[in-house]
């Protein structure tokens, strides 16, 4: 059993050959692929952590599609000032699939 745990935009995800995740939007080159960093690489009992040894492994993964998550409604309000603020956010998503762990 080989997965590895990656950088994904900001958190990190467990990961194995085939796994759907769901990250912040990034760009992909122009066979629709990108690669990913990996902080943790267990392969059956083997476990690598250390960072010369992270920095031959490549996790490579192709891009499903762009996508927005859910609307959040941010809102302030300070009592007997009149004063109110209303904003909403969507994140921007990108999900891709892993493709290889080498």
């Amino acid at each position: 059993m080989v997965y590895a745990v990656v950088r994904a935009g900001g958190r990190q995800e467990k990961v194995e050959v085939g796994t759907i995740v769901t990250m912040d939007r990034i760009k992909a080159n122009k066979d629709g692929n990108v690669e990913l960093a990996a902080v943790l690489l267990v392969d059956g009992d083997k476990i690598t952590s250390d960072a010369s040894s992270l920095a031959k492994v490549t996790v490579t993964a192709e891009v499903l599609g762009d996508l927005r998550g859910p609307k959040i409604v941010i809102q302030k309000f300070k009592n007997k000032t009149g004063y109110k603020k209303r904003q909403g956010h969507r994140q921007e998503l990108t999900r891709v699939k892993v493709t290889g762990i080498k």
